[in-house]
């Protein structure tokens, strides 16, 4: 029709092909199972280098040091904000956890319990999710005056390398080095209430869509590559797409039903993909 002749062309998107900014990391290691790197809700940005943790404000520019291990035969292994954004968490390689009151720059306190390296966490209110070499995944209260330990799941073989909980809180997503994705129920037992076995590599990218009630992505290392869908109401595999590269982070777009794919070996790229059609922005 005339009107719609007449209506205004929607504005082509435009997505930056170069870093707005580019910061400064040394002793960044080089290490697919580690989580070094994480952005907290009110714009700081933490990152483990070396046996150090900084904090870099988008606001204003400003970096601090947070903390330093103290310790030369330590090293900083996964970093991850709590949801408020006031306490961040760091793992590290002797297999402990500290909790730091990021505003004050303050050791609140130290959990034990792993024996190895702690290279995935991930926050649920107040509680508090880690994963290790050891196999491993604790989940504990941090209110608890002790910090005890909450509870303890075993399922996975190998190195646990990705954690992640669903936006309504109730499910815990885990990958691991054994190429295994398990979904737990928080108020359920110790065993997984899903356990999917597609991925021929370690499975360390997963992301819950903000979209579709119980949608996740999972990504493959480099001997597998793909992403792939699940529907963990039903335990459908729902699609999968091979990115040609291994698949290192997944994180979807809380705007549109859009996701974002870091890749390691061999592209060493960002993709942008629209969902469900998996076709490339």
């Amino acid at each position: 029709s005339q009107k719609l002749l007449r209506s205004p062309r929607k504005p082509i998107r435009k997505i930056s092909k170069v870093p707005f900014k580019v910061l400064d990391a040394p002793e960044l290691q080089d290490d697919f199972y580690l989580n070094l790197v994480d952005w907290s809700s009110t714009n700081v940005l933490g990152v483990g280098l070396g046996t150090s943790v900084y904090l870099w404000s988008a606001c204003t520019s400003q970096v601090t040091k947070l903390c330093d291990l103290g310790n030369r035969e330590d090293s900083v292994s996964s970093v991850s904000w709590s949801e408020k954004g006031n306490y961040i968490a760091v793992g590290t390689f002797k297999g402990e956890v500290q909790i730091w009151d990021a505003q004050a720059s303050k050791l609140v306190s130290t959990l034990t319990g792993h024996t190895a390296r702690v290279g995935a966490l991930a926050w649920n209110h107040d509680l508090l999710c880690s994963g290790s070499r050891d196999r491993n995944v604790f989940l504990r209260d941090i209110r608890t005056p002790a910090y005890e330990q909450e509870r303890k799941l075993t399922g996975h073989k190998q190195e646990v390398c990705g954690l992640k909980w669903s936006p309504d809180h109730m499910l815990l997503a885990s990958g691991g080095n054994d190429n295994k994705l398990l979904v737990w129920n928080v108020n359920g037992g110790n065993t997984p209430i899903q356990t999917y076995n597609d991925h021929i590599a370690a499975v360390k990218a997963i992301a819950w869509s903000p979209h579709q009630h119980g949608l996740l992505a999972s990504g493959g290392g480099t001997a597998d590559r793909c992403i792939r869908f699940w529907n963990t109401l039903t335990g459908q595999n729902l699609q999968s797409v091979d990115t040609g590269s291994q698949v290192c982070n997944l994180a979807w777009s809380k705007h549109s039903n859009e996701l974002v794919s870091t890749h390691g070996y061999s592209q060493n790229q960002i993709l942008i993909w629209k969902y469900p059609s998996m076709t490339q922005l």
